[in-house]
């Protein structure tokens, strides 16, 4: 990625080394919200995506970033907007989520970027990042564990591999569990390739 034509396009300083300030524009250009609000988000990405090797190339980035855009309705929410509807009354008992105390299925709702969910969800990534999400869920939802779960997620399911083949709409199968909002995540994601051209 030509790092210092990315950088002027988004007014930022054209060093040639993508960091907090980049990051932050670039998701700020991308969801159509001012900087200011994503400042957190933007140093997250900055600290972590290099170390999982997804700010490799502009193929993995803007499908990482498309993808987290329309998660997370344009990088405002890091937590599940809890009604509860009747699809989370049912994460209440459902043992595949290790969802087996009472008040499990709203303690451990969707949170982070890709909205890890359930208490075997929590106590497996708590592991991975050595951070205690199982006993202290709400850190799933703070800017620096919700990126850094969303790369270990990103990780676990070779998602990279996926960007970099074009196999789009199946890293949104791996993401969603299904075709949830395709036509969104497919424009975010080719008005991400764009900022990053």
């Amino acid at each position: 990625m030509d790092w210092p034509a990315i950088q002027s396009r988004l007014g930022c300083a054209a060093d040639g080394q993508p960091g907090p300030k980049t990051y932050t524009a670039i998701i700020a250009a991308l969801a159509g919200r001012p900087q200011t609000m994503l400042q957190a988000l933007g140093q997250a990405l900055a600290a972590h995506l290099p170390s999982y090797d997804i700010s490799d190339n502009a193929l993995r980035l803007a499908n990482f970033l498309g993808q987290a855009c329309h998660e997370t309705e344009g990088f405002r929410y890091l937590r599940e907007i809890w009604g509860p509807t009747p699809a989370q009354k049912g994460y209440e008992g459902r043992k595949d989520l290790g969802n087996t105390v009472p008040g499990d299925g709203m303690r451990y709702m969707g949170r982070g970027i890709f909205q890890i969910t359930g208490r075997a969800n929590y106590g497996s990534m708590g592991q991975r990042l050595g951070v205690d999400l199982e006993g202290q869920p709400a850190l799933a939802e703070t800017p620096d564990i919700a990126v850094r779960t969303a790369c270990e997620y990103w990780k676990s399911r070779a998602l990279s591999g996926l960007a970099d083949t074009g196999q789009e709409d199946t890293i949104t199968r791996r993401i969603n569990g299904g075709t949830n909002g395709m036509d969104k995540r497919r424009a975010l994601v080719v008005r991400a390739k764009a900022l990053l051209s």
